[in-house]
């Protein structure tokens, strides 16, 4: 999962980008609100964290105009205005949920992990696609009955794919999710991390499309 998150706090971007990616999620990370806003119209995250005092363009503006121009990527407010009208001026701009600064990396954890369920129409945290389950909380994936430690990326990629599982998710979607924005993603860099799922789970569990993109099927063997 590509969350873009938008912090000019350097100490507090940081420090969520870390904790964030430790739990298996991609972050890019900006730090003012024209290059958040130029960032969100490209739709290339998954989700937004959204802190209102940016240099640039405040916070607020650059939702409103975001949703004008009919983006409809998810939005977490990170913010330390916690008056009830900055609290509703950001709910009516267009954000999804929103979060008072100071706050608990494990409650923000928590509200990305709810926020995800909604717009992928989950009730629970766990994914289970035949023999596979993974635990998006906990981050723990069995097959048939068996643990699988996997690497960040390969969750990721492994996440991505149960949540699409019988439809062909294409290339370019699952380079967006694992390397996000910061990265120059190699030319087998895929194949390579597809190939090291396949070798902890199954070469059949892990299907192909040449030129496309890759599947896993409604039932993995």
């Amino acid at each position: 999962m590509h969350i873009l998150l938008v912090e000019d706090d350097a100490q507090l971007g940081a420090a969520i980008q870390r904790a964030l990616e430790r739990l298996s999620y991609t972050v890019s990370w900006l730090r003012d609100g024209r290059s958040a806003l130029n960032a969100m119209r490209d739709r290339t995250a998954d989700l937004v964290l959204l802190d209102l005092g940016l240099p640039g363009r405040d916070g607020i503006e650059v939702l409103v105009e975001a949703r004008r121009a009919h983006v409809d990527t998810p939005v977490l407010v990170m913010t330390a205005r916690d008056g009830l009208t900055a609290r509703v001026d950001g709910l009516d701009a267009g954000a999804d949920d929103y979060l008072t600064k100071p706050f608990h990396v494990e409650e923000l954890a928590a509200r990305i992990r709810s926020l995800t369920r909604r717009m992928r129409g989950l009730s629970v945290n766990r994914i289970e696609v035949g023999a596979l389950s993974l635990d998006v909380g906990t981050s723990e994936v069995t097959f048939r009955g068996e643990a699988v430690d996997l690497t960040r990326r390969e969750f990721a990629l492994l996440q991505a794919l149960m949540e699409g599982a019988g439809r062909l998710v294409r290339r370019e979607s699952l380079e967006n999710s694992l390397y996000g924005l910061d990265h120059v993603v190699g030319n087998n860099a895929l194949e390579v991390l597809v190939h090291s799922l396949r070798r902890k789970l199954s070469f059949e569990t892990v299907r192909n499309v040449r030129g496309f993109g890759y599947m896993i099927p409604q039932d993995p063997k």
